[in-house]
């Protein structure tokens, strides 16, 4: 998603359709704006569709991978379900991106709320799971990857808070940018998420094996 959303905005600011600014830090245009037009919005979309799909396939990994490792509850059962769908509903974005239209715009509107509402219960899931299995012993991260996962969940409802909460109370400028502020910094929190499990698997040596 990062590569995609970056990628996007680096060939609209080569276009002129935006002007060059770091949305990360200035806030001055959202992922979906920068995406919206020409040769980026393609590009965007032909990484997202795939993306999503991994997204949603990492999800029912971590799941299995979880439970496999000794953790239980109902949140675990819960988690392949919730992984999936946020999948879909990013698919749902990114297909309706660009076009014009009412219910193409509710699409891409509630394909986002569900996609990052949705992606970050699967986030606070896995984490928790995965602190836990920790503690007990039963699973071995490195450089304290376990609390990395935990600090960026943190970081996110923060975020979160402040997209919510404090940017309705603001003009519409800052408003804006605060919200957008807060879409990148979401984004690359679940980025950054998806780096750290790749590394605790990798520490523990996960792999697939296709069988008949």
């Amino acid at each position: 998603m990062a590569v995609a959303a970056v990628s996007a905005w680096w060939i609209s600011v080569a276009h002129d359709f935006i002007p060059y600014c770091i949305p990360l830090v200035d806030g001055c245009v959202s992922i979906s704006r920068a995406a919206r037009h020409g040769l980026g919005n393609h590009i965007f979309r032909a990484l997202m569709l795939p993306s999503a799909t991994l997204q949603g396939m990492t999800w029912l990994l971590c799941a299995a991978w979880l439970a496999r490792c000794g953790a239980t509850g109902r949140s675990l059962l819960w988690l392949p379900w919730l992984g999936v769908v946020a999948a879909i509903f990013l698919v749902v974005y990114g297909t309706f991106l660009g076009t014009e239209g009412g219910m193409y715009r509710w699409l891409r509107r509630y394909g986002t709320i569900v996609y990052f509402g949705l992606t970050y219960v699967c986030v606070l899931i896995a984490s928790g799971h995965v602190q836990r299995l920790v503690r007990s012993n039963a699973l071995a991260v490195p450089a304290r990857m376990d609390v990395v996962l935990m600090v960026l969940a943190g970081l996110t409802i923060l975020v979160a808070i402040a997209h919510v909460f404090v940017a309705p109370m603001l003009e519409e400028q800052p408003k804006d940018r605060v919200e957008n502020v807060g879409e990148w910094a979401i984004g690359l929190s679940f980025t950054l998420f998806f780096l750290a499990l790749a590394w605790i698997w990798r520490h523990a040596r996960l792999s697939l094996r296709l069988q008949d």
